[in-house]
């Protein structure tokens, strides 16, 4: 388990520590096995166990609501949020465009990377809320697509 090495007037001694049981631990002093008694209880040593709990992403209205609807499903409007907050570079659709599903819609410059933000939908594009040079923060509405 465990080595240690002391001087005791002027005596060395090679520990090591080869088992504890409740308060009761085997040590190996030079080569010698001896059973001590601790007064006190040892407790084991645990290495603490991480646990992660499930994250929502913040532009989500609610966990239970589905992202997407089913393909027989009626299709109603829908907004694209910022993922992360940046500076829109570009876009590239304006009111009235029509759009399919994964169509570039617009490039957020954040954390000096450029990101594609995608229609996750078709549809036309009913509005457009921020423009080339704006700033926006995690989950601002940037663009409205509709039927």
């Amino acid at each position: 388990m465990k080595r240690f090495k002391f001087t005791i007037n002027g005596n060395k001694y090679e520990t090591e520590i080869l088992h504890i049981e409740d308060n009761v631990a085997e040590i190996e002093v030079n080569g010698t096995k001896y059973y001590v008694e601790v007064n006190k209880d040892i407790q084991p040593v645990k290495t603490p166990k991480l646990v992660r709990a499930n994250v929502v992403p913040s532009t989500d209205s609610h966990p239970s609501v589905a992202k997407t609807s089913s393909p027989s499903a009626p299709k109603g409007a829908g907004s694209i949020k910022s993922p992360l907050p940046g500076v829109i570079l570009e876009v590239n659709v304006k009111e009235g465009d029509v759009v399919k599903m994964g169509q570039r819609l617009l490039v957020l410059e954040a954390m000096k990377m450029e990101n594609n933000i995608e229609a996750d939908k078709a549809g036309k594009v009913t509005s457009v809320l921020k423009h080339k040079g704006d700033s926006v923060m995690e989950g601002d509405v940037l663009i409205v697509i509709g039927e």
